[in-house]
């Protein structure tokens, strides 16, 4: 029963997504794609297009406008983040993945509505830059430890999570390290927008499918599906941290 009803939580984001999917569908049959000019900064890549990413950016826009409208600041939806974080990373330890993924899921849409309210309002500030950076960190600690605290009967699969939560932690340090010398950072693959999207996904996935995964072969995990995930960022993001560091160390007088 646990199960069955952890999976309504992916049911509603889903529903959520699709609405917001078939709004966009009727904009793009009626006229021109959204555009964002921060999306055309941050870039995309094979791992998250471009179109994915305005899609994000078009559906959270009334939010935003509404938020402005009722005074909520942006350091306010940061905090909010933390704690949906801290929160999905609880229902991860309890093995409630479908919950884990809508918690996450809001917690990285309040990653992103900050920084669109700091720019609407004019609010913004080194602090709030400073508060947005370390709230990320915890939020993917929180994720991670909360993956960790699941598969603590197993050492490889928690040395997996812990391969992803080292990509997480590279792959931001390069970027704040060639900031802090004063180079351009490489933009590279499994950012933070990345990273979240693939672990959320995958947390959704086995909500959905880990029993049916674990009932038709049961030499698979439940998570499966989350555990496909980590090994993505894992790979992929440690791979993208050391070229960063090479890029970087290239790039110094």
């Amino acid at each position: 029963m646990t199960a069955l009803r952890d999976i309504y939580f992916t049911y509603a984001l889903g529903g959520i997504c699709t609405a917001a999917a078939l709004a966009y569908a009727i904009r793009l049959a009626t006229g021109a794609a959204a555009h964002s000019d921060r999306v055309e900064r941050i870039g995309g890549t094979v791992l998250l297009g471009k179109g994915v990413m305005n899609w994000t950016y078009w559906a959270t826009d009334p939010i935003v406008r509404a938020l402005v409208a009722l005074h909520i600041t942006a350091n306010a939806l940061t905090w909010s983040s933390l704690v949906l974080g801290a929160g999905a990373g609880v229902a991860l330890a309890g093995g409630w993945f479908g919950l884990a993924c809508l918690l996450a899921t809001f917690s990285t849409i309040g990653d992103i509505l900050d920084g669109q309210i700091a720019r609407a309002t004019r609010t913004g500030s080194d602090r709030g830059e400073l508060l947005d950076a370390a709230v990320d960190r915890y939020t993917e600690y929180a994720f991670a430890a909360g993956l960790v605290i699941y598969f603590r009967s197993s050492v490889p699969l928690m040395l997996v999570t812990l391969a992803a939560l080292l990509a997480c932690v590279m792959v931001s340090y390069a970027s704040a390290k060639a900031e802090a010398l004063q180079i351009t950072a490489p933009r590279g693959l499994m950012r933070r927008h990345e990273r979240a999207t693939y672990l959320i996904v995958g947390a959704g996935l086995t909500s959905l499918f880990g029993e049916h995964l674990a009932t038709t072969w049961p030499d698979l995990p439940r998570a499966t599906p989350e555990l496909i995930a980590l090994v993505a960022v894992a790979v992929i993001g440690n791979l993208a941290a050391i070229l960063r560091f090479v890029r970087i160390s290239r790039a110094l007088p």
